[in-house]
């Protein structure tokens, strides 16, 4: 972001002050579906939860489909087809989920993965023409970033940008370590640490919202297609209620200035508003807790006998 842009970005965002709207989110979920095995539940079991609970609170939600975790068989793309037709949005997430930063990952390699998404999941109902990076990282140079840029826009896709980053993959990892090991196990402590770590993002990142754009800003949420969220998203929009937040749907999140933005300084693998306080060379004071994968939680669950000290 360039420094007249940055100030502009600011100006905006203390004149828009004037005109804030209740805190809301928009619920995205990554890399789905999943067809692999996990403890408890099936994947068409884990699918119907996910589902269940969008119904249940009349959410709006986005699945950004990875080809090649289901939705390249018949029936997993019978699973990605069924959000479309509860009245969800279905977005592209690659084939294989490449890392774009990785330096063995070409740009056309990237861009091949996204077209034969795309192809696939085009006829679906609730198609948008939304792309999201894999890792939320965008290219370890320039020519990556820009190609980027310019083939997002020549396809008319929209960078489906994420603000309210989480670490739910981890504490699904950690949780179905726990139940791999102990199918029987109490989920009581996973559920309370889960949702726990939930609320500890979303205030963090509404504060920094508040600091960068003097307003409230409509959050984008990112979770997964996984275990941990098919057992407890009714109690994470709950959560979200009781915290008087508001539900939005992803489309309407989009429309909202910030994500207009274009910050210079891209952080690899983190929310919009990380690179944006990057760009204004703003750094937070709970810095770190936003930039980890959920570490203090695994080693919450470490200390209560929830998980093995070896689960990294």
């Amino acid at each position: 972001m360039k420094p007249a842009t940055a100030a502009r970005f600011v100006a905006m965002g203390i004149c828009f002050n004037a005109m804030a709207f209740p805190q809301s989110v928009a619920f995205t979920f990554d890399d789905g579906p999943q067809l692999k095995v996990t403890p408890r539940m099936s994947p068409q079991d884990r699918n119907a939860a996910l589902l269940a609970a969008l119904k249940k609170h009349r959410v709006k939600a986005a699945l950004f489909v990875t080809l090649g975790n289901g939705a390249d068989r018949p029936e997993g793309l019978a699973l990605a087809k069924a959000w479309g037709e509860s009245g969800q949005a279905i977005g592209n997430h690659t084939v294989t989920h490449l890392d774009l930063n990785a330096k063995a990952t070409t740009l056309k390699q990237y861009q091949d993965e996204i077209l034969a998404c795309d192809a696939a999941i085009r006829a679906l109902p609730g198609y948008k023409p939304w792309f999201r990076f894999t890792f939320l990282r965008e290219g370890d140079t320039p020519e990556k970033r820009d190609g980027m840029k310019a083939f997002l826009k020549t396809k008319a896709m929209r960078n489906a940008y994420v603000t309210l980053d989480t670490s739910d993959w981890r504490l699904d990892s950690a949780l179905a370590s726990a139940l791999t090991e102990r199918p029987d196990a109490d989920l009581t402590l996973f559920r309370a640490t889960y949702l726990a770590h939930l609320r500890q993002r979303a205030e963090a990142y509404r504060d920094l919202s508040r600091r960068l754009f003097g307003r409230d800003i409509p959050q984008v949420l990112l979770l997964h297609h996984n275990l941990i969220n098919a057992l407890f998203l009714d109690d994470a929009i709950q959560l979200f209620i009781s915290m008087g937040w508001t539900l939005t749907d992803p489309e309407k999140a989009y429309q909202d200035f910030a994500y207009s933005l274009d910050p210079q300084r891209p952080s690899p693998g983190q929310s919009l508003l990380i690179s944006a306080a990057r760009s204004l060379g703003y750094r937070p004071g709970n810095w770190e807790r936003l930039l980890d994968d959920g570490d203090e939680e695994i080693q919450e669950l470490k200390r209560k006998g929830a998980l093995p000290a070896s689960f990294e």
